[in-house]
């Protein structure tokens, strides 16, 4: 199948990247034999705008979509993080490819009043949209063309490439790396730890209190170098809706404490994460499992082989093509709300 990829590629960090959703996407397609045209739209701005400031950039960005879909004719087009491709030029497009399915997705939360906005927009023309929230949230977006999806947040065995639940003595107990502020308390959590738990094990939190943040290499060899982590959204209690550390941590073995209001038990199997209602009781299971290194590692192992069996991008990415094509679905995938 010719599928053409729209989304930020990143390409302009020349190495120094974030662990990108739609990167995993991609090489996903193309580990299931996909042809696939990528398009990174904030690049080519770039590329295109004088002096290489990307807002001047904006119009040619949109032409050039309209000149790849016209040469490449795909059958499907998925439509990522992209907000510089307006509406009107994804009506183009169809135009230009009438046999052509439109498929959009998003990872970013629920609760970001702008990103709401902009999946709602976005479902007025899109024949699928896959949210990475769980579909019974999705109900605001009901009644425009899209039809609905929920989508997890993958593991690409090239990307996930450690496996540390089987390993001792790594510099670090336990990590949470974030600079976002914005629409989040959880820094309280942070700094509870901090103080309860700096004498018992070794907390490493890039981009808090003054740390400096790891990105692309280094944040990999954070990754491989410590037992446990703490996904902690800005903003919990959306069904199944994670930030993609979910996937970087258990994807390289790391035992991953997240919030229970999510409902991932319903997910996930027994003993692979492990939840908290209370900041005394995440402090609690932390003092548990750093004490217990064997039952860490039992609990990680599980953790690390559900999602590479169960959420690895190529099921993902075939996930994304059959359900956005109307195919019938050739695996029993675990997301999937029954």
């Amino acid at each position: 199948m010719r599928i053409l990829h729209v989304a930020h590629q990143q390409l302009r960090k020349y190495g120094h990247t974030r662990v990108n959703w739609a990167q995993k996407l991609f090489y996903g397609l193309i580990k299931n034999d996909h042809h696939v045209q990528a398009f990174s739209d904030r690049d080519v701005a770039a590329f295109e705008a004088p002096l290489g400031i990307r807002e001047l950039g904006k119009k040619r960005a949109n032409k050039r979509l309209l000149q790849t879909v016209e040469a490449y004719q795909p059958d499907l087009m998925i439509v990522g993080h992209c907000d510089i491709i307006s509406n009107t030029t994804i009506e183009e497009a169809r135009q230009l490819c009438p046999g052509m399915v439109i498929a959009g997705c998003n990872n970013d939360p629920l609760f970001v009043p702008r990103n709401a906005e902009n999946i709602a927009r976005r479902c007025d023309i899109m024949d699928a949209f896959f949210v990475s929230t769980g579909v019974c949230e999705l109900k605001p977006f009901e009644g425009k063309r899209a039809r609905l999806w929920h989508m997890p947040n993958p593991v690409d065995p090239s990307i996930e490439s450690s496996n540390v639940s089987q390993q001792s003595g790594m510099p670090h107990d336990l990590i949470f790396c974030s600079k976002s502020e914005a629409y989040t308390e959880r820094g309280k959590i942070v700094t509870a730890i901090k103080e309860s738990l700096s004498s018992t094990l070794n907390f490493y939190t890039p981009g808090s209190f003054g740390e400096p943040g790891v990105w692309g290499r280094d944040y990999d060899q954070a990754l491989a170098e410590s037992k446990m982590g703490l996904n902690l959204n800005r903003q919990e209690g959306y069904h199944w809706y994670s930030s993609a550390r979910i996937a970087q941590m258990a994807g390289n073995g790391l035992l991953v404490f997240t919030d229970q209001r999510a409902g991932f038990d319903t997910l996930f199997p027994e003993q692979s994460l492990v939840y908290f209602s209370s900041t005394d009781e995440l402090l609690d299971k932390l003092r548990q499992f750093h004490a217990d290194d064997a039952m860490r590692k039992h609990w990680a192992a599980c953790g690390y082989e559900f999602m590479h069996r169960e959420m690895n991008n190529k099921l993902y990415a075939q996930y994304i093509v059959e359900a956005a094509m109307n195919l019938p679905f050739s695996h029993d995938y675990v997301w999937l709300e029954k």
